[in-house]
């Protein structure tokens, strides 16, 4: 367990390899984890790096009668130690399934928006082993595929600009507390953290019975292991789509066909299920055991085939996939950081001006009368060029194309840049090559640097 002479020594465990350059906005919510993470996140900065910049950030989900004022004790004990604190409200109408899912969306949302508030990059959070024992067990009570017996990623990357980081993964809750209550520090403690309505909850009451312990140990061992081999397979993917995936128009891959044929088949079902859900916009990775049954049929020769939204015509001259003209987005205004059917990412680059009402201009499919018009490469079969560019966004005014799959539209200067679907929220520190590779392929931005230090940049930063 940890003493007071041990503090300084933990926090630059914890913390050493982060870069602080930007500074750093800790999740606070008044719990036992997440105000350890904060005393210590201080100690380590002040010791050594007074100049950075540090904003404790706590969201009342306006779940509890309590909640305002819990918010309102951690605003206090921020103050009383000089540390910025800023409250930020989860507001709207809360779902009546799926509230745990749909509260954290919101949270790591307003966390984000006070992180880009203040020019900060880095988003600090106090998950702990404990947590992420629980994680693997309601996963594997899932019947997980594999991948997420990972549990949570130690960073992850939020709508492809800010870092999430967990330091805190090592360590065990008891141990924190100790160090609270070595330093007389009292926490808050939530109710829902032993409502059993939740999953976690019961999860949680579980392993304080017998052989909780040993259970914890396990769920840890095999979340080190499903992470290596996640990152190992997706660094094997990685290599399958740089070397055999190509773009050759907007919203059209192409494959090789040697792609179906690889000895190395679990690395390809991989790439495929990723490539799937990239140009399908699809959120969740292509069903494994279809993806496998559809590598299979590919080796036979030609076929024309749909899944994940996107349709895969392999013939002679290549494995071509596209989004299907099916289910696309209705006409929209654009908006700041909006993701078109989870397959471009809108950014407007300046305000819209009373000329340019959100109503007047929009977003919608290109279309076939429109793509038949376009010059396209001679280099693939002109129809499946069109298709692919058909479901392709355009701004429109008045039934009038005024840019086709992003650019600048005049004084507006929208940008529609390619997004890589299942990676566009939340992309785990795990997922990174494969997320790397797709992203060059389709051309969205590249990834921003991690924040982590070290010859590598913290790309091959995943330990437990």
């Amino acid at each position: 367990m940890l003493t007071p002479d041990t503090k300084a020594d933990l926090s630059d465990r914890l913390f050493s390899d982060l870069d602080f350059s930007s500074g750093a906005v800790a999740a606070v919510s008044g719990g036992s984890d997440s105000t350890a993470l904060l005393l210590l996140l201080k100690d380590h900065l002040d010791r050594t790096a007074s100049g950075a910049r540090l904003l404790a950030v706590t969201i009342d989900h306006g779940l509890r009668p309590d909640s305002s004022v819990e918010a309102r004790q951690v605003a206090d004990f921020c103050a009383e130690r000089g540390i910025a604190h800023r409250i930020l409200a989860w507001r709207g109408d809360k779902p009546a399934s799926g509230l745990p899912a749909a509260a954290r969306e919101a949270r790591y949302g307003l966390l984000a928006q006070a992180a880009d508030a203040e020019g900060i990059k880095l988003i600090l959070t106090g998950h702990t082993a404990d947590d992420q024992a629980e994680t693997v067990l309601m996963r594997q009570a899932r019947d997980d595929d594999g991948r997420g017996l990972a549990g949570m990623a130690p960073a992850t990357l939020h709508d492809w600009r800010t870092w999430i980081v967990r330091p805190l993964l090592g360590t065990r809750r008891a141990a924190l507390r100790d160090m609270l209550r070595a330093r007389n520090v009292g926490w808050i403690e939530d109710p829902t953290n032993i409502d059993i309505r939740f999953e976690r909850p019961r999860v949680r009451a579980k392993l304080v019975q017998g052989e909780g312990e040993r259970r914890i140990a396990e769920a840890l061992a095999r979340s080190r292991q499903a992470a290596f081999a996640r990152q190992d397979i997706g660094r094997r993917a990685a290599m399958l789509v740089d070397v055999l995936a190509d773009r050759p128009g907007p919203g059209l891959i192409r494959l090789d066909r040697d792609f179906a044929g690889q000895e190395d088949g679990e690395a390809a079902i991989y790439a495929l299920r990723i490539l799937l859900a990239t140009v399908g916009g699809v959120s969740f990775l292509a069903d494994e055991a279809r993806c496998a049954a559809l590598l299979s049929r590919l080796r036979l020769g030609s076929l024309c085939a749909t899944l994940s939204r996107t349709v895969v015509d392999a013939r002679r001259t290549g494995i071509f996939l596209r989004r299907e003209n099916r289910n696309l987005p209705a006409a929209l205004p654009p908006s700041d950081n909006q993701l078109w059917d989870n397959r471009r990412r809108i950014t407007l680059k300046e305000r819209i001006t009373l000329k340019d009402r959100p109503g007047d201009l929009v977003i919608a499919p290109l279309g076939f009368a429109a793509a038949g018009q376009a010059s396209l490469s001679e280099d693939v079969p002109q129809s499946l060029s069109r298709a692919a560019l058909a479901v392709e966004p355009a701004l429109w005014r008045g039934g009038v194309c005024l840019d086709a799959a992003g650019g600048d539209a005049g004084s507006l200067a929208i940008s529609m840049v390619p997004a890589v679907a299942p990676f566009a929220r939340f992309l785990p520190s795990f997922d990174l090559a494969p997320a790397a590779a797709v992203a060059a392929l389709v051309g969205a931005p590249p990834l921003p640097a991690p924040p982590f230090l070290g010859h590598d940049g913290g790309r091959g930063w995943a330990k437990a």
